[in-house]
């Protein structure tokens, strides 16, 4: 039995859930799942389209970003994938999209304000937007530079990789993970959800103010706080 079997169907089911949600057109994103212990992730193979993936074609790469088991090319976003892992790790799952309403804030450059309690459900502040990467890491490994800008913003801005499970990259589009990739699935879809609500909050008042701070500070701490009573008590 392959030793890889477990990350390799995790990220296969990451993968598919994808277009399901509506957060992938054609190849237009992929999803991994690290295994830490073994220092590798399985991710889904480059420019193969999802109706035709199966958990075997899995690519798994250590966090150098090589390949350790697989026939076929890994993801173009796989060094990116593979810095998060080697620099963060609490974090079990990567996905990264080009979803219709993140990837249109990212190409707006802009932050993603906290309107309402559906985003402070998940965050206290806004959903960051890295800046455009600059010229020089553009020309040089791309996607290596896109890990380290994602890096850099966190480092930058003293934000916690654990907390903020999402960022948008200037012109680019969406990352997001979490401790398993099944929770790196489920921020990539808040994120999205979140995204069109601030689309059409602007649109419908251009002058929408920012969720006051007692509010933020309530529906986040129902869920994450040290007295959360969202969801059932662990039996």
């Amino acid at each position: 039995m392959n030793k890889f079997k477990a990350i390799k169907e995790a990220a296969y089911r990451a993968n598919m859930q994808l277009p399901d949600l509506g957060l992938v057109l054609f190849t237009f994103g992929n999803a991994s799942a690290a295994d830490h212990a073994s220092g590798v992730f399985a991710i889904k193979p480059s420019g193969v389209a999802y109706p035709e993936l199966t958990p075997e074609m899995m690519v798994v790469v250590d966090f150098d970003g090589n390949v350790v088991d697989g026939n076929l090319r890994p993801s173009s976003d796989t060094k990116t994938h593979a810095v998060l892992y080697k620099h963060w790790p609490g974090i079990g799952g990567i996905v990264h999209t080009h979803a219709t309403y993140a990837t249109a804030w990212a190409q707006s450059q802009r932050d993603i304000p906290i309107y309402g309690t559906t985003h402070a459900d998940h965050l206290t502040i806004d959903i960051p937007c890295a800046p455009p990467m600059a010229d020089e890491r553009i020309a040089g490994n791309y996607e290596y530079e896109t890990g380290l800008q994602i890096l850099d913003y966190f480092k930058q801005h003293n934000l916690d990789y654990e907390e903020v499970e999402m960022i948008l990259i200037g012109n680019h589009a969406p990352f997001t993970w979490g401790k398993t990739v099944d929770k790196a699935v489920y921020n990539s879809a808040v994120l999205e959800y979140v995204a069109k609500m601030a689309t059409l909050t602007e649109q419908i008042n251009p002058e929408a103010p920012r969720l006051k701070d007692s509010l933020i500070k309530k529906h986040f701490e129902r869920k994450h706080g040290p007295g959360s009573y969202y969801g059932q008590a662990a039996r």
